[in-house]
């Protein structure tokens, strides 16, 4: 997981050609406008999940009735629209929801809180029932947070100044020779150690901020993201950045993002099964459609 923001470019500008993938759109298909994938969420089944003891009379959230919903400030496109986590636009908006629909729970009976990344994964209690913030389900996290089932699989990609040489990269091996960042505990920080063998340490930035302006900034010459971050960036945020290209999809390296629970949370079942109906019903293909396959394509590095 890594996040940026940034300044505007209308079109997406992809560094080289070659062999495509369709991008980044694994739950993909999308519904008519953002405001009704927040507010009429597949009614069909929608009681199901609450009815099962996980509605807001069922005593398992903090605040007895209310569902706290906790993610990162600021809360970056294309995860969310206009970092407002409540209007439940953007990707992750649009999941969250749709799972606070099926567990029951009216939109005034909802509350959001902000909560850095790294604090939602360290041990102990948290001030929320449910976290969505771009979390890649990990065996190592597992011990110290919950996770639900799965709502969207996605590789890394790499984005570069459009001056740079690393923007003219085309293997894995060729980035390797460059100066390479990411945020600080994102799996792209870890995906760069463990996948490119850098022959210069990678750079880690506290804050989405600091790795965006490094960039521009030549202090880095290329940024690891998740794939929808990097096209988010390249089409949005940092005009005259280019999406180099993103990393294959090999057996079991496909990251998946869950929703982060406390540990042993008693609502953990609820959203896995909010999330599964979500798969079965069509709603997460929409969802995606909508938010994340903004571009047909982009080189895979070998």
């Amino acid at each position: 997981m890594s996040r940026i923001m940034g300044g505007s470019l209308p079109f997406l500008t992809v560094a080289v050609s070659g062999t495509l993938l369709l991008a980044g759109c694994g739950t993909a298909s999308l519904s008519e406008s953002a405001q009704t994938t927040a507010d009429s969420v597949a009614p069909a089944g929608l009681t199901d999940v609450a009815a099962t003891g996980c509605g807001p009379d069922s005593g398992k959230t903090l605040r007895r009735g209310i569902l706290t919903i906790a993610t990162d400030s600021p809360a970056y496109a294309p995860w969310f629209a206009d970092n407002d986590p409540t209007n439940g636009r953007g990707f992750e908006g649009a999941v969250a929801a749709a799972v606070w629909e099926r567990l029951g729970y009216a939109r005034d009976r909802t509350s959001f809180i902000s909560v850095p990344f790294n604090d939602a994964l360290l041990p102990g209690p948290k001030p929320f029932d449910i976290n969505i913030n771009q979390f890649t389900i990990l065996d190592e996290r597992r011990a110290n947070v919950d996770f639900s089932s799965p709502y969207y699989s996605v590789t890394q990609a790499v984005v570069a100044m459009e001056g740079n040489r690393a923007a003219r990269a085309q293997t894995l091996a060729e980035l390797g020779g460059y100066r390479l960042g990411a945020m600080n505990g994102s799996t792209s920080l870890a995906a760069i150690e463990a996948t490119l063998h850098p022959k210069t340490p990678p750079v880690g930035f506290v804050t989405n901020d600091e790795a965006k302006q490094a960039l521009i900034e030549g202090r880095i010459d290329a940024l690891i993201v998740d794939f929808p971050t990097g096209v988010q960036i390249t089409e949005h945020e940092i005009p005259g950045s280019v999406l180099v290209g993103q990393f294959p999809r090999l057996a079991g390296a496909t990251e998946s993002f869950g929703v982060l629970l406390a540990k042993n949370s008693p609502l953990t079942p609820c959203v896995s099964a909010a999330v599964d109906q979500m798969y079965a019903d069509g709603t997460l293909d929409k969802i995606a459609e909508q938010w994340l396959c903004s571009v047909t394509g982009v080189r895979v590095l070998a």
